[in-house]
């Protein structure tokens, strides 16, 4: 499992970081051990089920990402469809989850680079949404996330590792169809603002 974001404390807490983030908690909910540097990275592995994962961060600034995921795929001898990438995606709303088998890199410059390194578009991707906002791209992307979005920030990324997780251990036929029905992340009680 593949997350997409740039290195560096600048970027930390960004959008164009949902992928870390994912990542970060799948390796905080598996007792991961401290990832390591490699393939570019940083990576660890954690098992979930009976399946031994690997979590990559690459760290080659987003729009070399494809380089990463081709010395850890290559490594691992793994197939294309057995690498989930997971990104943000600004076409769709704030939270909304999308997860596709294949497609073309819908104008993100990360995936991009993962279909030119791995000479394919026929691996899985789970888009995160993160809205289009009203600035431009370059700066929605690199902006932080509004005080009403960090709240929910936690709901949307506990979403996200649910759809790995389904990806992993039900296929990706069966989490496509749960993932992409639509359904509702939780929503925090109202009666009081105690935060997150």
């Amino acid at each position: 499992i593949v997350g997409l974001g740039n290195p560096g404390n600048q970027y930390a807490g960004t959008r164009h970081n949902i992928g870390f983030m994912v990542v970060d908690r799948l390796a905080a909910l598996h007792n991961a051990p401290a990832p390591k540097s490699r393939f570019k990275s940083l990576v660890t592995e954690v098992t979930i089920g009976s399946d031994k994962v690997v979590l990559l961060k690459p760290q080659t600034y987003m729009n070399l990402s494809g380089d990463a995921v081709r010395l850890m795929g290559s490594w691992y001898k793994l197939y294309a469809d057995e690498i989930l990438i997971v990104l943000d995606e600004l076409d769709l709303p704030f939270g909304t989850p999308r997860l596709l088998e294949r497609g073309s890199a819908g104008g993100h410059n990360g995936l991009a680079s993962v279909i030119q390194q791995l000479g394919t578009n026929e691996f899985p991707r789970l888009r995160v949404g993160i809205g289009r906002g009203r600035s431009s791209a370059t700066a929605q992307v690199l902006s932080k996330f509004s005080p009403d979005e960090q709240q929910e920030l936690p709901f949307l990324i506990e979403n996200a590792v649910d759809a790995c997780s389904i990806w992993l251990q039900e296929g990706a036929v069966t989490a496509m169809n749960r993932i992409n029905a639509g359904a509702q992340k939780p929503v925090p009680e109202t009666g009081g603002s105690s935060g997150v």
